[in-house]
């Protein structure tokens, strides 16, 4: 199945998009009303968005960051050029959406906190579970959603959160998740324990001291929680889902450069995946397993 967007669809459907922008009164005192939403509404042309016509890094090539180690079932093998792992495979279906093959595509490392903060990017979007929200979306620009995000207590069968069924059965416990993500910010927010929770560089430093004791169970995205808790913890076992922090649904977007050029373009891509049923197809072939887990009241 061809994932790229036709230019005469697409240029029919942004000449209806301006005719009705057109036809609508502006509102000075409109604000946004939804912050996980992308940073911008798709408005650029449609020759803004040919490929020739797109501001990337290196021209006529496409330049994707991600963390490094890239974890599974986002990644596999640690190795996101093979198109393996649902956000390698979002990746490569939104390159193609934009126009650019494969082997157009080049992968640059990039640590996840390093990457939201503010300053130049060496990568034209980066894709590496960023949750979007309004403080991020001060420093960066962020596309369209592309995967709706549960966050999920983890622990081991030995742990005294293991026996956990409520949120207040997690209050005493010492709780851990990766710096800077909103992982980190659900145990804080919604958790709320009585103790600091313990903050690590990536998941499988956190997850060793899980392994050891040091915490009582860790905090990550649904997915990773399936795949954590089946492939690399002894007796790992799912405690449970979090609800939203704010009531907002959390969703991941692609993260670029305050401001970028490609923020429209690469949106649209986006949109148009989740339009003819792509996104849908890639979660049920990555991320099919991760369902079942109660929601922790």
């Amino acid at each position: 199945m061809s994932r790229r967007m036709s230019r005469p669809v697409l240029a029919a459907v942004l000449s209806l998009a301006a005719l009705v922008s057109a036809c609508s009164p502006a509102d000075d005192d409109e604000t946004a009303s939804d912050t996980t939403s992308a940073t911008t509404s798709p408005s650029t042309s449609s020759d803004a968005c040919a490929t020739d016509a797109l501001q990337t890094q290196t021209d006529g090539k496409l330049t994707i960051g991600t963390d490094k180690p890239a974890y599974e079932p986002w990644f596999v093998d640690d190795d996101p050029a093979n198109g393996k792992g649902y956000e390698s495979a979002v990746a490569y279906a939104v390159a193609e959406e934009l126009g650019y093959a494969k082997t157009d595509v080049t992968w640059v490392p990039v640590k996840f906190d390093a990457a939201i903060q503010p300053g130049p990017k060496n990568f034209d979007f980066d894709i590496n579970q960023f949750s979007i929200t309004e403080e991020r979306q001060q420093v960066v620009d962020f596309s369209s959603p592309y995967y709706d995000v549960t966050q999920t207590v983890i622990t081991t069968g030995e742990s005294k959160a293991a026996t956990a069924t409520t949120i207040a059965d997690l209050k005493g416990r010492k709780l851990g998740a990766q710096v800077g993500t909103t992982s980190l910010a659900a145990i804080n927010e919604v958790i709320a324990p009585s103790s600091d929770a313990a903050v690590f560089n990536s998941n499988d430093d956190a997850k060793i001291a899980l392994e050891n004791g040091q915490i009582d169970a860790l905090v990550v995205d649904l997915p990773t929680a399936f795949f954590i808790t089946a492939a690399e913890l002894d007796n790992g076992k799912i405690v449970g889902q979090l609800p939203p922090s704010t009531g907002d649904q959390e969703q991941f977007g692609l993260l670029l450069d305050k401001d970028s050029p490609l923020t429209d373009c690469v949106s649209m891509a986006v949109d148009a995946l989740r339009s003819d049923g792509t996104l849908d197809e890639l979660q049920q072939q990555w991320l099919a397993q991760a369902a079942g887990a109660p929601v922790l009241k």
